[in-house]
């Protein structure tokens, strides 16, 4: 972890007097804002370009915040934060009326989690709840390093440098405001580790067609999220046989997992990048990936596909799943 270049508590200033900064989480970094200005709070939907109907997740550094923002807090969600807290778990709960409407895109919930990373948990000691998206431009790929956030920002707002984040996937968010639960976005912690946590397997959310239009209750459930500016397909057969009969595959950017895909000889400047089953390291690569594609100018990024299988036998697939499809081209 790099260490930072002003003390926690400079930063801690600047927010207390309604500036934005970005910090560092286990997950990926975070434009912080006091949850309670709503100047500040506006303005990061300014300075992403973020939908107003998109809520913001509230950052705390304790247990005891919780009930600044909410009175239903079940005996459930207790066992649920004393398992994952800190962590990337952020739950939903019915929400105090106090709590600001741009928060919360007007909805009667608000959502909550303690980010894990020393940096992160300081910073919000000394300057009180912080809602944080994405340190990055609207529908971007989130940002993992600090690298990341100047490509968006540049240097227009200060930074505090905590090196590389250690997950790369943004947090499970798991609805308690309705009975049963429901997982919102999937992330780092599973159904099966909250199944194991509290003996409740919760659904994981599926748009239907029904569903639309709809007002989202966590980010990554209605936008295009997480994309680069190159065009994201998952890889077909036509794909292999176009790549071996094209003269040239030097702006495409192959992302494989499991399979070695058939390629001949030569691979006429084709970029591949494998994982090989590692998908932790998958996880907590795949924007940079995405990014570092923008930077060598390629058009396309063509990503081996995740089998049913494969996802059931481990469920952090299922979420590198739907950040992918999320950022597929349309």
């Amino acid at each position: 972890m790099s260490k930072p270049s002003a003390p926690v508590e400079s930063y801690a200033e600047l927010l207390k007097q309604g500036n934005l900064v970005v910090f560092p989480t286990e997950t990926v970094y975070g434009l912080g804002a006091s949850a309670w200005n709503p100047a500040a709070v506006q303005l990061i939907f300014n300075t992403k370009g973020r939908p107003a109907d998109n809520p913001l997740i509230v950052h705390i550094s304790s247990i005891d915040m919780v009930k600044q923002f909410t009175d239903h807090v079940s005996g459930r969600a207790r066992v649920l934060m004393q398992k994952f807290w800190p962590g990337p778990l952020t739950l939903v709960f019915k929400k105090k009326a106090r709590v600001l409407d741009a928060v919360t895109s007007g909805l009667d919930t608000v959502a909550l989690r303690m980010p894990d990373h020393p940096l992160a948990l300081s910073l919000i000691e000394h300057a009180g709840p912080l809602v944080a998206p994405s340190a990055n431009k609207s529908g971007r790929p989130s940002p993992t390093r600090p690298e990341h956030v100047y490509s968006d920002f540049g240097n227009r707002i200060p930074l505090l440098d905590g090196g590389n984040c250690d997950i790369g996937l943004e947090s499970t968010v798991l609805d308690l405001s309705v009975n049963p639960p429901v997982i919102l976005r999937p992330g780092f912690i599973t159904a099966s580790a909250i199944e194991d946590a509290c003996g409740f397997r919760p659904e994981v959310f599926s748009p239907k067609e029904t569903d639309s239009p709809f007002q989202p209750k966590s980010p990554g459930m209605k936008y295009t999220h997480y994309a680069p500016k190159a065009g994201i397909r998952w890889l077909s057969e036509k794909d292999i046989t176009l790549l071996n009969r094209q003269s040239d595959n030097s702006r495409t950017l192959l992302i494989l997992h499991e399979a070695d895909i058939p390629l001949e000889e030569p691979l006429r400047g084709l970029r591949i990048t494998h994982f090989k089953g590692d998908y932790r390291r998958f996880a907590r690569e795949l924007y940079d990936c995405f990014r570092k594609a923008d930077i060598d100018e390629h058009r396309e990024i063509i990503i081996e596909p995740f089998s049913t299988e494969l996802m059931q036998q481990d469920e952090l697939i299922g979420a590198l799943h739907n950040r992918i499809s999320r950022a597929v081209s349309k």
